[in-house]
């Protein structure tokens, strides 16, 4: 058995593996650490727990606290110039965020041709990965919740926006929900079109994935948790 957890800017996403299939997921928010304790008493003797952590330092040693138990078999994964398939050809491949690491590893898993794998949290990453398993760089963005913010503090009158996405918006609040969709959309489709392949598609994972989904023109499929499948993968490497 396999416990993977991801700890992001915002959620600890985590997952228990049997081998087969995911057994069991779940988030908890970055506050709320302290219930990860729960979980080596739920699931005690796993073979490996992986983590992947862009949180910082004292995260991860919260986290270590909390699943003391595991303690000899957890793992703290860092990014590396080959693994999983995948060949990591970054400038500085140790500097690679970990979470887009796992992301990539977890893409190759799923799918053996070309992907761009986007991750769509407080940040959005969008990573070209070539056919062979070459990671060959991508961009990141503010996410869809840093835009709608940075709109409402950076500006006099906009709000904090909470409408919807309209191909031709009436109102201000569809407006800049609309604008922040197309803008995600839009920077995901012009990567897209630089990737080649005849079997090429998105894998789109993350707690906005889907809102950026609605509005793409390009294959797509959603990846719940994208990083967890890395890190299985890695797990079993």
């Amino acid at each position: 058995m396999i416990v993977c957890l991801d700890s992001g800017n915002t959620r600890i996403k985590w997952g228990v593996h049997d081998g087969t299939a995911w057994r069991a997921q779940g988030a908890v928010a970055q506050a709320d650490i302290a219930q990860l304790a729960g979980l080596p008493g739920e699931w005690p003797r796993p073979d490996k727990v992986m983590l992947a952590n862009v949180a910082g330092p004292d995260v991860a040693c919260r986290i270590a606290e909390r699943l003391a138990p595991w303690q000899p078999c957890l793992q703290e994964v860092r990014s590396s110039a080959w693994a999983g398939g995948v060949k990591n050809l970054y400038r500085f491949p140790e500097r690679l965020g970990v979470d887009r690491w796992c992301a990539l590893v977890g893409a190759r898993a799923l799918h053996a041709g070309a992907a761009l794998v986007v991750m769509a949290g407080t940040a959005t990453t969008i990573d070209t990965l070539a056919a062979d398993g070459s990671f060959a760089g991508g961009d990141i963005l503010p996410g869809i919740g840093l835009m709608r913010r940075s709109l409402a503090q950076g500006t006099a009158a906009l709000p904090l926006a909470t409408g919807r996405y309209e191909p031709l918006p009436r109102c201000t609040e569809d407006a800049i929900v609309s604008g922040i969709l197309e803008a995600q959309a839009g920077a995901v489709e012009r990567v897209f079109a630089r990737l080649a392949g005849p079997d090429r598609i998105c894998l789109i994972s993350g707690g906005h994935a889907g809102e950026i989904a609605e509005c793409l023109s390009i294959p797509f499929r959603l990846v719940p948790n994208l990083p967890l499948e890395g890190l299985r993968q890695l797990a079993v490497d």
